[in-house]
């Protein structure tokens, strides 16, 4: 009888440790290579933009998706670029 308490004992100190040493084991919320690329095609980085943000599309100038049919919308996000020389 000693033996059956000493061995649930153990078990239980063993389920603790384990619980206890899983719980601050979370990955950091740090985006992936993906997400970090992801928005960085043409139909995000455009002046207009779909959208639905249909693959390759955007413009500089307002109209219409040439995937979806969709009109443009001003990009909240455009920054133009300018040159050096």
């Amino acid at each position: 009888m000693k033996t059956v308490k000493t061995i649930i004992k153990i078990l239980v100190v063993g389920l603790l440790l384990t619980t206890t040493s899983c719980k601050n084991n979370q990955k950091e919320n740090s985006p992936t290579k993906t997400e970090q690329t992801k928005n960085k095609g043409k139909e995000y980085t455009s002046a207009y933009v779909c959208p639905m943000h249909c693959k390759d599309s955007g413009s500089d100038k307002e109209g219409k998706c040439p995937t979806c049919g969709m009109d443009y919308v001003k990009n909240k996000d455009f920054k133009k670029e300018t040159k050096k020389d």
